[in-house]
C-alpha cells in the first residue's frame, strides 16, 4: 500500500464524509489524480470505523467538518429541489415521447403529478371541504357496563330463539 500525498488523503476523507463508497472514491482518485488506490486503502481513512483509530487528528477534523456541512446543506444537492426534479422528469418525458414509449411517459406524468401535489414530502394536510374540518358522520360510541347476570340472560335468550 503506497503512501498517498496529503491532497489525495484530504480528497478521500471528504468523499467518505459525503457518504461516497470506497469504490466510488477509488475511481474518483484515479480520474482526478491518476493514482490507483484500492477500496481497502480508501476505507482506512474512515474515522467512523473502529479499526481506523489511527487516522490523524487533522484528517479527523476535516472529516467531521465536511460531514456536518454535507448533512446540513441540502441546498448544494440539486435533486433535493423540486424544480430540478421536475426538469429531469420533463427531459425524460420528452425522450419517452420521442421513442413512442407510452408506458414510460404515463409513469413519468404520474410521478410529476405526485411531485407537484406534494406526494413526496413528509407533510400531509388532511381537511374537509374548503379546508374546513373533516366531518364525522359515525354514531357516537356508547359503552354500557354489563353484569354477569345480563350476560347469562342474553345467552338464554339466544339459546331459546335458536
Amino acid at each position: 500500500m503506497a503512501v498517498l500525498p496529503e491532497n489525495v488523503k484530504v480528497f478521500v476523507v471528504q468523499g467518505l464524509a459525503c457518504f461516497d463508497t470506497p469504490s466510488q472514491i477509488a475511481a474518483a482518485v484515479k480520474a482526478e489524480f491518476g493514482i490507483e488506490v484500492s477500496r481497502q486503502q480508501v476505507s482506512r481513512y474512515d474515522p467512523t470505523r473502529a479499526r481506523n483509530k489511527d487516522v490523524s487528528p487533522r484528517l479527523r477534523t476535516i472529516f467531521e467538518t465536511a460531514r456536518a456541512k454535507f448533512v446540513e446543506d441540502l441546498t448544494s444537492i440539486p435533486i433535493s429541489h423540486r424544480s430540478y426534479r421536475l426538469r429531469a422528469l420533463q427531459r425524460s418525458l420528452e425522450r419517452a415521447d420521442a421513442q413512442g414509449n407510452i408506458a414510460m411517459a404515463s409513469a413519468l406524468l404520474e410521478q410529476a403529478a405526485k411531485e407537484v401535489g406534494g406526494m413526496y414530502t413528509n407533510r400531509r394536510e388532511l381537511s374537509g371541504p374548503d379546508g374546513g374540518p373533516i366531518a364525522s358522520t359515525g354514531m357516537p360510541t356508547v359503552i354500557e357496563l354489563v353484569t354477569p347476570a345480563m350476560v347469562q340472560e342474553a345467552v338464554r335468550t339466544v339459546r331459546d330463539d335458536y
